[in-house]
């Protein structure tokens, strides 16, 4: 159980960060092109890491960053601070996304991301196996089953940050995910016997 005087780690450093951020937003508020500097360092990579697993094409995926830190720019006076300054900017990456992939007529593919190096030769090739095996799971996924996956796994999205950010109920978030979840582990169990 956890006692609210005593925060898990992870949430101090997420709470300075977040308050970082929220200076940084102030400000970009007031035009201050430093600041929006600093924020495009920090979020960029992770805007990336985010995009790139809804679509392979990389003109694609930068596009997308850019519009999005654009609609940042714009509309930093308007932030609110109802919730954390990340899932509003991961908010507004999906919506671009969405909007994107469809203009663009993409089907959105994961790619692989690069991971640490395995010593060993053999736990190295299956780490690639399980990598290729994921990916081409991934794949299979409707695009907001994904994104779910993708939010909580890779991104460490909790199920209402999930929601502030796709836009829909809570539940919504974790009905994808079971769906999710039950698709990837009858793909993954197939590529296993198959291979």
């Amino acid at each position: 159980m956890l006692n609210p005087d005593n925060p898990p780690a992870g949430a101090d450093s997420r709470a300075s960060s977040n308050e970082r951020e929220l200076r940084l937003l102030g400000r970009i508020a007031q035009q201050d092109r430093e600041a929006f500097r600093e924020l495009y360092f920090v979020y960029h990579r992770r805007l990336s890491r985010f995009i790139s697993r809804l679509t392979t094409r990389h003109d694609l995926a930068e596009e997308i960053i850019n519009d999005t830190l654009w609609t940042v720019w714009k509309k930093a006076g308007d932030f609110r601070a109802a919730s954390q300054v990340s899932t509003w900017i991961l908010g507004i990456a999906y919506r671009q996304s969405l909007t994107s992939l469809r203009r663009a007529n993409a089907h959105p593919v994961v790619e692989e991301s690069p991971e640490h190096e395995v010593a060993d030769a053999e736990d190295s090739f299956a780490l690639d196996e399980l990598r290729e095996w994921l990916a081409s799971a991934m794949e299979h996924l409707p695009l907001e089953q994904r994104t779910v996956i993708e939010l909580t796994y890779f991104l460490g999205h909790s199920c209402d940050e999930i929601a502030a950010i796709m836009g829909c109920p809570v539940n919504t978030v974790k009905t994808r995910m079971f769906y999710a979840r039950r698709k990837l582990k009858l793909t993954l169990s197939q590529l296993a016997h198959g291979a």
